[in-house]
């Protein structure tokens, strides 16, 4: 009894420091050239990683091109479960379909989750079978605390990271693919007409030098930011984890990145940085009753407008965006039409009428399992 009564103790002193740590958040700002480390808060403390899971699809995608297997004009497909994630999305219809590179161009800069759920679908066969993808390549790159399973970061509890494991791939972006560097930093895209989509990213546009990379937000993550600048020269990179306000998750990477500039590494790297924090390290924190009760609720989308006065008040590192955000305009490819004039996606799918016996075999299956 007593054993169990402490090992009842033991797992509520975690899970109330867990839930402590996440009320501070957790972050890592590393030297992208040296990978040295400049600051960091709970590093291996593990979170989820909401939208900024986008980043690890969009590593899959450039190693597939890379290999051959795809290229930037590979169409890819809305399906059935693409088109039925929630919001943050673009809502297109079954079966429409867009170029790979505008769907990188969307994921980075509106982080539509049914267009991310489209890319791992059509390129891994299924959403499945496109976390296992990403799980391997986090497994060759060092990411030891993360798991994924989903393409476009809805929540799971099997969906998780660390601040340490999302700067390793951040550097690895950069540091692989400067080529496609271009996504990063996309100001805003137009969708159709006067349909403008600014950069989630608050730093675009608005810290000197920002190039980069991520934002990401569900309740139970609080609000994410990934935010990288170069200056000189020099490129820093930042993970801040935990927000509790869409505003001060962009401050809050504004000031971890202008301090970083002025800062030296004392030489530990993030290759040699040794895990810390344990036993709460392994529990991930849920930020859900402190992001997201009815005094605090908000959401990962913002009209580039309302809270831009707020952010840069906020914050003596950024400035109000002085001109037009530079627009990139993406779209759909062209309906495939058939002889009758039909967009094929919008055809009904003939279905063979079930005879009696069929019926009461499936009736009397579902008694079985009821």
């Amino acid at each position: 009894m007593r054993k169990t009564v402490a090992l009842f103790l033991s797992g509520c002193v975690i899970s109330m420091t867990a839930a402590s740590a996440a009320l501070a958040g957790a972050n890592i700002t590393v030297d992208a050239g040296s990978g040295e480390i400049l600051s960091q808060e709970d590093a291996f403390q593990r979170w989820y990683p909401a939208s900024l899971t986008k980043l690890m699809t969009v590593y899959v995608v450039f190693r597939m091109i890379e290999s051959g297997q795809v290229t930037l004009d590979t169409p890819i497909k809305i399906t059935a479960l693409s088109a039925k994630q929630p919001p943050s999305k673009m809502g297109y219809k079954v079966g429409s379909e867009l170029t790979l590179d505008n769907a990188l161009k969307i994921m980075m800069v509106k982080s539509a989750n049914d267009v991310a759920m489209a890319v791992g679908e059509t390129l891994g066969g299924s959403s499945d079978k496109f976390a296992v993808l990403m799980n391997a390549e986090a497994k060759r790159l060092g990411m030891t605390g993360s798991h994924f399973v989903n393409p476009n970061g809805l929540h799971s509890d099997d969906h998780y990271t660390t601040a340490r494991d999302l700067a390793i791939l951040t550097l690895q972006l950069r540091r692989e693919f400067p080529q496609y560097a271009h996504y990063f930093d996309i100001e805003a895209i137009d969708y159709g007409g006067k349909k403008l989509q600014p950069n989630l990213n608050a730093l675009i546009g608005r810290f000197q030098g920002a190039d980069g990379m991520k934002t990401g937000f569900v309740c139970p993550s609080g609000y994410n930011l990934i935010g990288s600048a170069t200056r000189n020269g020099r490129t820093i990179i930042t993970v801040v984890l935990g927000e509790l306000k869409l505003t001060t998750r962009a401050t809050k990477a504004a000031e971890l990145l202008a301090k970083g500039f002025e800062t030296h590494g004392s030489g530990t790297t993030i290759d040699t940085l040794q895990p810390y924090g344990a036993p709460t390290r392994d529990v991930a924190v849920n930020m859900r009753p402190s992001v997201c009760s009815k005094e605090a609720s908000g959401s990962d989308t913002w009209d580039g407008k309302d809270l831009e006065g707020h952010i840069v008040q906020g914050s003596p590192y950024m400035k109000r965006m002085e001109h037009e955000p530079a627009v990139e305009k993406v779209a759909l490819l062209p309906a495939k039409i058939n002889s009758l004039g039909m967009e094929l996606s919008r055809v009904p799918v003939p279905m063979p009428r079930p005879d009696r016996s069929s019926l009461t075999d499936a009736s009397e299956a579902l008694k079985a399992v009821n």
